[in-house]
């Protein structure tokens, strides 16, 4: 099916070569007044201004949608979240107001242990009609691709049957899917007091399976302190590697432990949370050539410090932007809000926040030949505004609906 897509107000994030944005690069946001989009079998064929559309498409076809006082963008690209899960933890969020820290919940068997009953009581099923609604929830909110991880499961067969389920949303879905395996996610309390056997049951027993059946295209851990340290974290990464898992890495969320040295180390392709940076550690990732992916909501709904965002572009870091959607720390994977939150508590500009949650959050999913812009060769993943009267209100009107319609591979979604 081909679709024209004329009148547009402004076409936003325009690109004709996909480069991971660093520094002041971040705030570079090609756009076009008055354009057009041809879209050919789900894929952008063609852009330009509307004075140039004769030459460009001399044969319109018959499907013409008018976007007149329309902004386009193209959809989130969502590189850090927890979507398929069991159940809700509100009672845990009740003990957060009452006082008590993440990591005293997580020492009564709340967290991700809570979490992980839910997933050993759940069938492949039920987790996965769950999530295909989440998903089609998010879609609606302008999410058009995102990463999910297991590491609710924390057993063989339970981890194995999230990973499943996230492969048959891959399938099933339409939209682009990476899966990341983290196992590593803390330690049942089987082996509280056995971390060697956790982390060998991990390398013999699951690993093994997650490469016969291409379960995962990442592994994570997450690398703190009560859960892995450093150098768990290393021998996680490198047993991953050796079946072809390229590490996306949970680090400095609570503490600064040696996450960011292990995750550079091993040329990981995004290390994600990074709420607790020392000067030391922002200077690292000044010259780390993967992505520092900013999980702004999980701050927000944690109460903690927001992550240094300022300092790591003003560094020349590559800084993407994601919801952590999870049932415990940040139970929203709406882009929009975390989009906005990054302008209001991060001081991130409005053309930094779309970058980061575009462009370059594909890089974090290494997917930025597909998704993150409107390029030709690219997906027709796109967001269409609601009359609105600058690029800028979209997230200074934080807590309205501003989007239209959506459309995934050039189809509408409804």
């Amino acid at each position: 099916m081909t679709t024209l897509i004329i009148n547009i107000k402004l076409l936003v994030n325009t690109r004709e070569e996909s480069i991971l944005l660093r520094g002041k690069a971040l705030a570079d946001l090609p756009a076009i007044e008055n354009a057009f989009v041809l879209i050919e079998d789900g894929i952008i064929a063609a852009l330009g201004h509307m004075y140039e559309l004769d030459w460009m498409v001399p044969h319109p076809p018959k499907n013409i949608v008018d976007a007149s006082d329309q902004i386009v963008l193209p959809c989130w690209c969502d590189s850090h979240t927890h979507l398929v899960f069991a159940g809700s933890r509100e009672a845990e969020f009740v003990d957060k107001i009452n006082g008590l820290s993440y990591a005293e919940i997580a020492e009564r068997g709340g967290g991700i242990l809570n979490s992980a009953r839910k997933i050993q009581q759940a069938t492949e099923e039920n987790l996965y009609t769950d999530a295909l609604y989440r998903l089609k929830e998010l879609t609606l909110l302008g999410t058009g691709a995102i990463e999910i991880k297991s590491g609710y499961g924390l057993s063989v067969a339970d981890e194995l049957k999230m990973l499943r389920v996230i492969k048959k949303l891959k399938e099933q879905s339409g939209l682009l899917i990476k899966a990341t395996f983290l196992g590593a996610h803390t330690y049942p309390l089987a082996y509280k007091d056995n971390h060697q056997g956790y982390i060998d049951l991990i390398i013999n027993e699951m690993l093994p399976v997650i490469a016969a059946e291409k379960l995962a295209d990442y592994i994570d851990v997450f690398c703190e302190k009560g859960f892995f340290s450093a150098e768990e974290t290393d021998t996680i990464c490198k047993a991953g590697a050796a079946y072809g898992l390229k590490p996306k890495l949970h680090v400095n969320q609570l503490n600064s432990i040696g996450g960011i040295d292990i995750g550079i180390a091993n040329q990981a392709v995004s290390l994600d949370h990074l709420e607790t940076l020392t000067p030391d550690d922002i200077k690292k990732l000044s010259g780390y050539a993967g992505v520092c992916t900013l999980l702004p909501t999980a701050a927000f709904f944690l109460r903690m410090a927001y992550q240094p965002a300022r300092a790591l572009i003003d560094a020349g870091a590559a800084v993407a932007l994601a919801s952590d959607y999870n049932p415990g720390s940040s139970p929203s994977g709406n882009m929009n809000f975390v989009t906005a939150i990054s302008c209001i508590q991060m001081k991130m500009l409005p053309e930094e926040v779309i970058n980061a949650a575009t462009i370059n959050g594909a890089f974090a999913m290494e997917a930025a030949s597909e998704v993150g812009s409107i390029s030709v060769g690219k997906r027709a993943n796109l967001i269409f505004a609601r009359p609105i009267p600058s690029l800028a209100y979209l997230f200074y009107s934080f807590a309205s609906n501003h989007i239209q319609r959506i459309m995934i591979s050039g189809e509408w979604v409804n």
